[in-house]
């Protein structure tokens, strides 16, 4: 028997619980000349671990292929090393679905630049299934007839669906990597429990072994799934297998802690920094000033003593020194700055700084808040407004593109440089995908500031980036008028009967000459319900220069419709008028 063997065991974390995993696998071309099969897998140390998961990976090439066991090997190779290449803030499903569709546009194309490009069963096609654990949950990705399995006692627990069409006793995959263009893959996640196992296997395996043989023959392995997987090939091969055999086990040992999914575990023991006073210098940087003080935290410019470079020190004010979400937000800020490339968003300082202490630090930008500048300019033109929006959606672009949400968009945490560019601050309420996966954040309570806030956000619904577009808009409309759209009534409607009673006020006024399409716009991207807004941030960005038909036709609508205050207001000053003449005849 020629095999492929592997057996890894993640170190354990002394004294804490952590994610540790055992894995064993095989594979074997059993009565075949060539193994069409593949399976890889990595589970790695550290932070990577916490942060991305272990993943394993199997493939199966179809037998009217001679180039099918390429395309195998191309797939888990590729799935196992891109996966971990993926932005970090990324949730595991995009990150899967983004990788695999990359393998199967590049098997598609391999096949249509070869010979076999008239023969798709010819080409480098192969099915594809993926497992990976990150924190207390498990991510399955499918695609054809390999399947993954949960482990009983007594039995298996198919989690997978064979994507294969049976016409009487003959049948054909009807879905596999590098067939068509385009991709549908299955997924799903699983909770996960602590002894449990998972078997991936191909059809040259549990086509040919019975499901409480596989229990048995784990049991009996003693632990060891090295021992396991091999004596399950050797099974279904005594049995009467005349196909290639894989088998990949995987046991879930012991599952994190939240204290073991910390993000920043390499700062559990720094201490909280001092009280901070100019001309005080820590780990070489000299403060300046305090630039702002809150009961969330102090932020203060610093001068570093050997490049003469500015920076922003942010740190955690007193009264928040003993509460740990605070302080794990804290570090999350600079987490996330370091992860976007924008040049509408703040970046985090130069990483490789020694730091004796916790806190989070950011480059220096010279400059007013957007609150400032509104104050200083009251009546900005609308193509200035509109200028500002777009550099802020390109910001907010950029944290939705790794699915990140911002949830405290407000003036206050918008700056603007001397040269005019627009830049997003403060990341302490950021929503990281990847982080709710990984249980180093967890879905809390409204953290915005309650009149940029979407109403979806005060009856309790997590936050989407429909809800920065709300805030977005608010911006918006308070920048071309100076108040809010529904006042200050929307941060006391806390259920959905008392948001239901809310009238939006139009943004229209005599005293300035905006045209009439723009209330459309803006009472669409400030819709109380969050499915009745622009399906996406640029399509409401596009819309306050370009507008739609619909908009149009809603803003050439009768003033009745568009502004009844207004309508009355002018009919009763024309009846007085018209009362006052006939007095005076």
């Amino acid at each position: 028997m020629s095999a492929l063997h592997l057996a890894a065991r993640s170190d354990p974390a002394p004294q804490v619980a952590t994610l540790q995993l055992t894995l064993g696998q095989c594979s074997s071309a059993g009565r075949k000349v060539l193994n069409q099969d593949r399976c890889a897998a990595r589970i790695p140390d550290g932070p990577q671990l916490a942060v991305k998961g272990a993943v394993l990976a199997l493939a199966d090439g179809i037998s009217s292929s001679v180039v099918s066991h390429e395309a195998a090997q191309a797939a888990v190779n590729g799935f196992v090393q891109d996966y971990y290449c993926t932005a970090d803030p990324w949730s595991v499903k995009q990150a899967g679905e983004r990788v695999i569709s990359a393998l199967n546009s590049w098997l598609y194309a391999q096949s249509r630049r070869s010979q076999y490009r008239y023969d798709r069963d010819r080409g480098y096609v192969c099915t594809f299934s993926a497992l990976v654990v990150k924190s207390t949950t498990a991510h399955l990705f499918h695609v054809g007839d390999a399947r993954i399995y949960r482990v009983h006692q007594r039995s298996l627990e198919q989690l997978t669906v064979d994507h294969r069409a049976w016409l009487g006793e003959q049948s054909q995959l009807t879905r596999a990597l590098g067939v068509n263009e385009r991709l549908d893959i299955d997924y799903q996640s699983l909770a996960l429990e602590p002894g449990e196992v998972f078997l991936l296997a191909t059809d040259g395996v549990y086509e040919f072994i019975d499901p409480a043989r596989v229990a048995e023959l784990i049991g009996a392995s003693g632990g060891d799934l090295q021992q396991a997987a091999e004596a399950l090939v050797a099974e279904a091969l005594a049995n009467g297998s005349d196909d290639n055999l894989t088998v990949q086990l995987l046991r879930i040992d012991s599952l994190p802690s939240g204290q073991a999914a910390e993000l920043h575990r390499q700062f559990a023991d720094l201490p909280l920094p001092p009280v901070l006073e100019p001309g005080k210098v820590i780990d070489g940087l000299r403060v300046i000033r305090q630039l702002h003080a809150s009961a969330r935290s102090h932020v203060y410019l610093v001068q570093d003593q050997a490049s003469g470079a500015q920076m922003v020190l942010k740190a955690p004010s007193i009264e928040q020194q003993q509460h740990r979400v605070q302080l794990e937000r804290l570090l999350t800020e600079e987490w996330v700055a370091r992860r976007i490339d924008n040049p509408h968003v703040m970046k985090a300082a130069a990483a490789g700084r020694p730091r004796s202490y916790l806190y989070c630090l950011c480059e220096y930008i010279e400059g007013q808040t957007l609150a400032q500048w509104m104050r200083d300019n009251p009546q900005p033109s609308l193509e200035r407004v509109r200028d500002i929006v777009e550099q802020i959606a390109r910001g907010l672009r950029a944290f939705h593109r790794l699915e990140m949400l911002h949830q405290d968009l407000r003036p206050a945490n918008i700056m603007l440089d001397a040269d005019g560019c627009v830049r997003l601050i403060d990341f302490g309420a950021v929503q990281v995908a990847g982080l709710l996966e990984a249980g180093v954040q967890h879905p809390s309570e409204r953290l915005g500031t309650a009149q940029y806030s979407a109403p979806e956000c005060f009856v309790g619904e997590q936050g989407t980036v429909r809800s920065d577009q709300f805030a977005l808009a608010v911006i918006t409309y308070q920048l071309l008028s100076g108040e809010l759209p529904y006042g200050a009534d929307l941060a006391r409607a806390q259920s959905r009967a008392a948001q239901h009673r809310l009238r939006y006020r139009s943004v229209l006024d005599p005293q300035r000459s905006l045209p009439a399409w723009l209330d459309p716009v803006l009472r669409r991207a400030l819709s109380l319900d969050p499915y009745k807004r622009y399906e996406d941030l640029s399509e409401f960005v596009f819309e306050l220069r370009q507008p739609s038909a619909a908009s149009l036709a809603v803003g050439r609508a009768p003033l009745l419709e568009r502004n009844p205050v207004l309508f009355w207001q002018l009919t009763s000053l024309g009846l007085g008028l018209a009362l006052l003449c006939s007095l005076l005849r």
